[in-house]
């Protein structure tokens, strides 16, 4: 069975839910307390895509209120990123074209996938299919996610890895 390892940044601006996320895909696990990430997490999950092994190198970056606070260099070597937008505040994906944009630049094409966090928070849920479909692209995966309820999590990560897998 092969093993191969790939880094994924988990990239979008405070408190979308990235290091729930993490959490909820590595340890099962979600915590209603909020821990603002200083700096770089890195946490690792091995998944099995078919007669694959993947380690996956989870780096959760700390959350900008603007693209020039994320630091490029964290994001250099990535094999795939993982947008978090917060579906009950509009202005998350406001920030998202400029995050974009940055990791084009830094990485060029790779896979990514954007996950509208907080998809259990219906009263104030506040994104329309519409605003969703605008992001769909060629090597992107655009979904719903709870890192509450652990909808769409597994899911979104599982496509990523078998995206940054694909020859």
């Amino acid at each position: 069975m092969a093993l191969i390892q790939k880094k994924v940044c988990m990239v979008g601006v405070f408190g979308t839910g990235k290091t729930s996320l993490v959490q909820q895909f590595v340890h099962s696990r979600f915590s209603e307390k909020y821990h603002s990430t200083v700096g770089v997490k890195i946490d690792r999950k091995e998944v099995a895509l078919g007669s694959t092994q993947v380690n996956l190198l989870l780096w959760d970056l700390a959350g900008q209120d603007n693209v020039q606070g994320v630091q490029s260099s964290y994001l250099r070597g990535s094999s795939g990123i993982f947008f978090v937008v917060d579906g009950t505040r509009p202005n998350t994906l406001e920030e998202l074209a400029g995050l974009q944009t940055l990791v084009q630049q830094t990485l060029g094409s790779v896979p990514a996938v954007i996950a509208a966090n907080k998809a259990d928070l219906t009263v104030e849920w506040q994104l329309g299919q519409e605003d969703l479909a605008t992001l769909y692209g060629e090597r992107r995966f655009v979904l719903k996610t709870s890192a509450k309820t652990g909808a769409g999590v597994n899911e979104a990560f599982l496509w990523l890895a078998g995206q940054m897998t694909k020859g």
